[in-house]
């Protein structure tokens, strides 16, 4: 692989996937939006005199950047608790930061590997919190799949998503920002009633005096039924302005929540008619996922009243994703290491990177429209059905009942109901891939 040196005897922290080359990683730029790769941490070396990599299992001298590199020869061979002891080995060592982190995120894949939650849970809140690692990388991670399926998962995320300090706060300002783009002008009205209620007050402050000199009554008092009303409704403005704050605030923090769950909700992984296995996100305006979620007799009469409206159902980009309840076990895990699944498809380049590889993101959506059939099936069903359980609570529905889940193009849920939907009525509700609403839609 070819290396790029920075400067003499300078250490360059990467990212690599497991198949082929190296990138230079910015481990403060990984974000929410942008953050689409599966990647996993290695060390290279770089100097004036050399450009090729120094990381032996025979090294003389045993540094934390060495364990590291060990620990993840020996996971890629198979051998979890032999990389296990590495890595803790690594931490022992007086790693700095980056290697700390490094180190702790690998060491928990491979207890997500055993199965063991608990432990995996509490090195990655320690690496969020005193070495930033960005929590768009735990959703990202296929070797973490196992684990998102955890109830562990389920409490690092919603820690996450309030942020503070035994979590850090950098996953909380990604949800904020894509709130912020959805809700523009919940800032303004924040703004009018903190000032409004500033003004009811001062007004209020003032009121108070006169209206105990209305009470006292005198020559010079005040008229005691309009300085009562005045009160009145400087103490009624203050309390609606007050209500309204805090109604606002109880929709902010409703809104990260649904966020942060269309957020797992597109890293959720499909296999299409052809085998291949993709992320949901790399489906946006592509089709419209309808997720069926229910017993297998309730599922499979669904799908088989819409193959009667299968022709007007694939006009309209509605792909079937079944769910059915109980079959959630714990993923397979078929591959050894930190990298894709070999027939994962590489996620499309994000806005702002070179034109040939948006290019090439072009070509890989044709040839992803061309595999796209009626239906999909779920890899890793056990995240998808803590998903859909997480939806039901947010919607008030009871856990396990039948469900479906009509997406729009752009990835965010349209709407849900109980039981199986109507094919008619979809059909005549979604307008067809080619139609203006469609094109509103992405």
């Amino acid at each position: 692989m070819a290396l790029a040196a920075l400067a003499p005897h300078h250490q360059l922290f990467s990212l690599s996937n497991s198949k082929t080359g190296t990138r230079p990683w910015l481990p403060f730029k990984t974000s929410l939006l942008h953050s689409r790769k599966k990647t996993h941490f290695y060390f290279i070396s770089c100097s004036s005199s050399s450009s090729s990599t120094s990381d032996s299992p025979e090294t003389n001298v045993q540094t934390a950047e060495s364990c590291v590199n060990l620990g993840l020869q020996l996971f890629s061979k198979g051998r979890v608790k032999d990389a296990l002891v590495q890595f803790e080995t690594a931490l022992n060592l007086d790693p700095n930061p980056i290697e700390a982190q490094a180190a702790l995120y690998n060491k928990a894949c491979c207890h997500a590997y055993r199965g063991e939650g608990k432990k995996a849970s509490d090195c990655l809140r320690t690496a969020l919190r005193e070495y930033n690692l960005k929590f768009g990388t735990v959703l990202n991670d296929p070797d973490l799949a196992s684990f998102r399926a955890l109830p562990e998962f389920k409490e690092l995320q919603e820690e996450a998503r309030l942020g503070g300090e035994d979590i850090g706060y950098s996953f909380r300002r990604d949800l904020k920002l894509i709130s912020e783009v959805q809700a523009p002008f919940r800032g303004v009205r924040r703004f009018f009633y903190v000032a409004f209620s500033a003004a009811a007050g001062i007004s209020l402050f003032f009121t108070i005096p006169l209206l105990f000199r209305a009470i006292r009554g005198g020559d010079d008092a005040p008229d005691l039924w309009g300085t009562t009303g005045n009160a009145a409704i400087n103490i009624g403005g203050i309390i609606v302005l007050t209500a309204l704050f805090f109604w606002d605030n109880k929709k902010e923090e409703e809104q990260l929540a649904q966020i942060s769950r269309d957020e797992t909700l597109s890293r959720l992984p499909l296999r299409l008619s052809t085998n291949r296995v993709v992320e949901l996100v790399q489906l946006r305006d592509t089709v419209r996922p309808v997720i069926l979620a229910g017993k297998k007799e309730s599922v499979s009469l669904a799908i088989e009243k819409a193959d009667r409206f299968r022709t007007e159902l694939v006009r309209r980009g509605v792909l079937l994703v079944p769910v059915i309840w109980g079959q959630g076990t714990a993923p397979k895990i078929e591959k050894k290491g930190f990298g894709l699944p070999s027939k994962a498809a590489a996620a499309i380049p994000s806005i702002g990177e070179d034109f040939d590889k948006r290019a090439q993101s072009i070509t890989a959506k044709s040839k992803l429209k061309a595999e796209i059939r009626f239906k999909a099936e779920t890899v890793s069903p056990a995240e998808w059905e803590r998903w859909i359980r997480d939806q039901q609570k947010s919607e008030g529905v009871t856990p396990g009942e039948d469900v479906y889940i009509i997406l729009r193009l752009d990835g965010r849920v349209r709407r849900s109901g109980k039981g199986m939907p109507d094919w008619q009525q979809i059909v005549t509700e979604l307008p067809p891939l080619e139609a203006l609403l469609s094109k509103l839609e992405r």
